[in-house]
């Protein structure tokens, strides 16, 4: 499972920088400045826990039990519900989609799993 969270990791970190310079230079054309900050903010977020999955695959080989691996699903959920929320939002937000507020519901629920996240990865830690 090592290899998958490094995987995950990696491919998310790619993403991010891909992500991140779209919204950059691309996403200004479309969207006034509150939208590029929430883009951003997913940007941010998809970075910081891309990084998170590649710890996890690293250190799965010492600290090998499954709360360490519940820690790095959700990281992955977290970044598709968190991440991919605000990506969504600013995508409609670009086509005028009328009453795209309603999909912010689903970011809290991946700041929720990114907290599980860090909590399962702490305890997994301390657990010998």
């Amino acid at each position: 499972m090592n290899k998958t969270f490094l995987a995950l990791g990696s491919v998310f970190a790619g993403l991010g920088v891909v992500l991140g310079a779209f919204g950059a230079h691309g996403l200004k054309k479309y969207v006034g400045p509150e939208t590029i900050t929430t883009y951003q903010t997913g940007v941010q977020y998809q970075m910081y826990h891309a990084f998170a999955l590649i710890i996890v695959g690293i250190l799965f080989d010492r600290f090998h039990n499954g709360l360490l691996g519940w820690a790095g699903w959700c990281f992955l959920v977290g970044i598709l519900l968190f991440s991919g929320s605000l990506y969504a939002l600013s995508a409609l937000k670009a086509k005028e989609v009328v009453g795209v507020s309603g999909i912010g519901i689903i970011t809290p629920f991946g700041g929720l799993f990114f907290i599980a996240g860090w909590i399962l990865l702490v305890l997994a830690l301390l657990r010998r």
